[in-house]
């Protein structure tokens, strides 16, 4: 069982969020900004490239309603998802990162040289 599966069936703490029959959406334990929250399908899906449109509709509107509770609606907000190991996907189930709270930069870009790839 992967280490999400396991905090979903809270055999690992976590600091919740929010949770539905669906989701779920804990703090991350790692912080890259003041609201740093992972939401994750309590169904085990490996990453993005595997979930289904109606999983998709699901969890935008888990992800809207954590943004209203979390007071970054309308100050905005970033949501990301990393797939498969060049993506930086470090844990195989399906999570979204949604970080806020702060004006966001893309720091961990300004070392990558385009030029490098092609």
């Amino acid at each position: 069982m992967c280490l999400f599966c396991k905090i979903v069936n809270k055999e690992i703490p976590s600091n919740i969020v929010a949770e539905n029959d669906d989701f779920f959406a804990f703090h991350d334990i790692n912080p890259k900004a003041p609201v740093h929250i992972l939401a994750i399908p309590k169904l085990h899906v490996d990453s993005f490239a595997e979930t289904t449109p109606e999983m998709m509709a699901g969890m935008t509107s888990f992800i809207q309603e954590i943004t209203k509770t979390e007071n970054i609606k309308d100050s905005g907000y970033r949501v990301i998802t990393n797939i498969g190991e060049n993506g930086g996907q470090e844990v195989k189930h399906l999570h979204f990162h949604i970080l806020g709270g702060a004006k966001l930069s893309w720091d961990h870009l300004t070392d990558s040289n385009p030029k490098a790839f092609l």
